[in-house]
C-alpha cells in the first residue's frame, strides 16, 4: 500500500474553545502536521450550540485531540486514539502511525 493511501484514512478532531491559549498552540501545531500529511481535519468548539455531549466531556480538558480512522461513523469517544492539552507534532505523527498501521 502506498503511504499516501494510508496517510487519507486518518481523521483528526480538534475539541477546543474560543480564548484558549493551548487550544491556539495545538492548532498551530496541528497546521504544522497538515503541511507534512494528507490527513482530514476539523474543529469542535465545545462551547457551540449542540455540542453539550463534547462540553460535559471536555471541559476542562480542551484542548483534546482525537486521531481516529477516517470512516462514515461518527465521533465516538471510545474509538479514538486522544492526545490532551500539550502534544508535539511528533506525538500526533506517532499516533497517525498507530491508526494507519491498525488499518492496514
Amino acid at each position: 500500500m502506498q503511504p499516501a493511501l494510508a496517510l487519507r484514512s486518518a481523521r483528526l478532531t480538534l475539541f477546543t474553545r474560543v480564548n484558549c491559549g493551548l487550544c491556539d498552540v495545538a492548532k498551530s501545531r496541528l497546521m504544522e502536521v497538515q503541511q507534512r500529511r494528507t490527513v482530514d481535519y476539523s474543529e469542535i468548539n465545545i462551547d457551540a450550540p449542540g455540542q453539550k455531549q463534547w462540553k460535559d466531556v471536555y471541559d476542562y480538558d480542551v484542548p483534546v485531540l482525537h486521531i481516529d480512522k477516517n470512516s462514515t461513523e461518527g465521533l465516538t469517544l471510545d474509538a479514538a486514539k486522544k492526545l490532551m492539552h500539550r502534544f508535539t507534532v511528533e506525538e500526533v505523527e506517532k499516533a497517525l502511525d498507530e491508526i494507519e498501521q491498525s488499518s492496514s
